[in-house]
């Protein structure tokens, strides 16, 4: 509820177009000023679809404390009055468009140490769970590992910490709500957020000596009898692996075999915005090809020196580079 004003009067209404355009000045103003603005914007009235993303609003919806509050915060983002949403390690900074604009800062807690070793040793040397993290999905397992409401990657009510600079005085308020759900229509397009926001690396989920012994086919004869064959490494990343070399029959030897040169992409913002431009695609059309948001294809684009996105990235402009080819 927000407060009076002066005169002991509610504070004249304000149309949400009208809200929006003065918004849309003031975030204007920010990014002239070199502020990097990310908003949140909803195709639809479906906040979140993936798992990453729906996981995240069923989680905090699951807290007594929460569900009351939350869905004050629905309109909001659906209208896109999220105008800016910046994650980092631990942290949340967004604004806010009401009948103002409204900062907003959530603290989340670091992932416990004893908890990332945990989830690691029960991810370890699944071969579904290496599979399905390149490819950004999950098997039922993991699922429910990592979404485990005491021990998994989801942060408790209590290792939330928020705060906003609107009159409002209640605990949660529409703003803070906002943002809340903000958060899981991020994490669609960018799960790897999540792990960010709780001080993990979730690399180290398939970086094992387990897993490596997977892919390879080296190790104990039962890592050999799961190694994974070459039509499902092709699946995963998207490109074709060479076979090994077989002795050529007289009628091949005398023709001689004309074959493709496949170079490695390496990304960089120019080697990006090249393949794109290539491909005759906007940056939203190329996001979606590669698997990530547009405003991440923007951050690509504007980046000085070799980019290291993740392994699913990596492989989506790997797969774009060869076809293009």
């Amino acid at each position: 509820m927000g407060r009076r004003n002066n005169r002991g009067g509610w504070p004249p209404y304000v149309p949400v177009a009208q809200r929006r355009a003065q918004a849309k000045r003031e975030v204007n103003k920010l990014s002239k000023k070199g502020q990097s603005i990310q908003p949140v914007e909803i195709e639809g009235r479906t906040i979140a679809r993936s798992f990453w993303g729906k996981g995240w609003c069923t989680h905090l919806e699951g807290f007594s404390d929460y569900s009351n509050r939350l869905p004050r915060g629905r309109t909001y983002v659906r209208n896109g009055s999220v105008c800016h949403l910046g994650l980092k390690k631990g942290k949340v900074e967004a604004i806010v468009s009401g009948s103002e604009l409204y900062h907003v800062k959530v603290d989340i807690t670091p992932l416990k140490k004893t908890k990332w070793e945990k989830l690691k040793q029960h991810c370890s040397g699944q071969i579904g769970s290496l599979i399905e993290l390149l490819q950004g999905k999950l098997s039922d397992e993991i699922m429910a590992t990592v979404s485990d409401r005491q021990h998994g990657l989801f942060p408790l009510a209590g290792e939330i910490h928020y705060h906003c600079d609107c009159p409002d005085w209640a605990d949660m308020c529409k703003h803070v709500a906002a943002v809340m759900y903000g958060i899981g229509a991020r994490l669609d397009a960018q799960p790897e957020l999540l792990f960010l926001l709780r001080g993990v690396n979730h690399e180290e989920l398939i970086a094992s000596g387990a897993d490596v012994e997977i892919i390879s086919g080296s190790g104990s004869k039962r890592s050999r009898r799961r190694a994974l064959p070459a039509k499902d490494l092709e699946s995963v990343f998207g490109v074709e692996l060479d076979a090994a070399p077989k002795s050529p029959t007289p009628r091949q030897a005398a023709t001689p075999k004309r074959t493709k040169k496949v170079t490695l992409f390496k990304p960089t913002a120019r080697s990006i915005s090249r393949l794109r431009h290539r491909l005759g695609m906007n940056q939203t059309q190329f996001a979606k090809a590669v698997g990530v948001s547009t405003t991440t294809i923007a951050h690509w684009e504007k980046a000085a020196g070799l980019i290291k996105p993740q392994a699913r990235s990596l492989a989506g402009l790997m797969r774009l580079h060869a076809g293009e080819r």
